[in-house]
């Protein structure tokens, strides 16, 4: 059974690690909407990877129009549909930080968050403009 102490302990754990995807989340979007707001004239969606693709590929006229019908057709369904698994994704993405972070001692649980922290970041700044299809 477990005594006082370690009660204590565990439920400090818990509820630093809940502030901490309380943090997040928040932070999150108080980043996107000033990022956002910053570079409003930044193709987002469809248009962005339109350009991205005319640049890598050098379509022509007709391509690039092609392939904007193609993706605006598409984009918005995508995005219905990742709207409706993100939420269970970021659930499982919680339960495994927080059983990683059930591994580790709390100085390395602070480099872990800092890092899955900058990670995720780096890997939403390179989805488009922080949206996912």
């Amino acid at each position: 059974m477990l005594n006082r102490s370690t009660t204590w302990a565990v439920v400090l754990l818990v509820a630093t690690f809940g502030a901490g995807v309380v943090v997040g989340v928040g932070g999150r979007a108080i980043w996107t909407r000033y990022a956002e707001a910053a570079a409003p004239e930044r193709p987002r969606g469809p248009d962005r990877l339109v350009t991205e693709l005319d640049h890598l590929l050098r379509l022509t006229p007709a391509q690039r129009d092609t392939i904007h019908t193609i993706l605006q057709r598409r984009w918005a369904r995508m995005s219905n549909v990742w709207e409706t698994v993100r939420p269970r994704f970021d659930s499982m993405r919680a339960e495994l930080d927080s059983e990683v972070l059930g591994q580790l001692r709390p100085d390395q649980q602070v480099k872990y968050r800092d890092h899955m922290a900058r990670r995720r970041h780096q890997k939403d700044k390179a989805d488009s403009g922080g949206r996912r299809p």
